[in-house]
């Protein structure tokens, strides 16, 4: 859900993203997201939702640190990359092709959530986020990095082009209020994730905690 041609009131079909994935792992490539790599080691034991996962970068590194994992993404073609990379490299991994819209998170069901640039308009954005700290067991951590309104000055660099679709800290304080937040801030970084993702950006990170 992150680089759509159509920014209207919802997300790009998955007949978007099956073209994009159709050349395996080269859109954002293999490695994990920096920030998920920084803080991974505070999400607690217990099973782990990464949404919006695309081919499962970041799914399988989090099933490699020991959670049982679940991936999420309307792009079959992707989820079906993720389950053979996972198992190439030993990774147990649960994918699921749904989208986000009609997905049931549950409640306190997962010991972490992981959202890195899953950029949605913003009713579906507050709905997706608030079933997300609902679906957070006591103590579960939430992990989220998402371009940030900054990211209009950097056309072609990665994210949607357009204001409504990016996430500012301040909105994120907002959003994720139920949580306890250790990091919500706005931060200048290189990237260097696949195609899509490239060079200098400004960008939303959070770390939070359910009390």
């Amino acid at each position: 859900m992150s680089d759509g041609q159509d920014f209207g009131m919802r997300p790009p079909g998955a007949d978007k993203w099956n073209e994009r994935f159709s050349d395996a792992h080269t859109a954002y490539g293999t490695d994990p997201n920096d920030f998920l790599a920084e803080v991974a080691a505070r999400i607690p034991e217990g099973p782990v939702l990464v949404i919006a996962a695309g081919e499962g970068r970041n799914a399988i590194y989090v099933a490699r640190r020991g959670h049982a994992v679940t991936a999420v993404d309307q792009s079959e073609v992707a989820m079906a990359n993720a389950a053979s990379r996972a198992a190439a490299c030993g990774a147990s991994l649960t994918t699921v092709v749904a989208d986000l819209a009609d997905y049931d998170f549950g409640q306190q069901r997962w010991a972490g959530i992981v959202s890195i640039w899953t950029h949605m308009p913003p009713p579906l954005r507050r709905r997706v986020f608030t079933a997300c700290v609902a679906a957070l067991r006591p103590g579960g951590a939430l992990v989220l990095e998402a371009y940030a309104p900054g990211q209009l000055e950097r056309p072609g660099r990665g994210g949607p082009p357009v204001r409504p679709w990016l996430l500012a800290a301040e909105e994120a304080r907002e959003l994720f209020a139920g949580l306890e937040l250790e990091v919500c801030r706005e931060v200048e970084r290189d990237i260097a994730e696949g195609r899509y993702h490239v060079g200098p950006s400004t960008t939303t990170q959070v770390l939070g905690f359910r009390a």
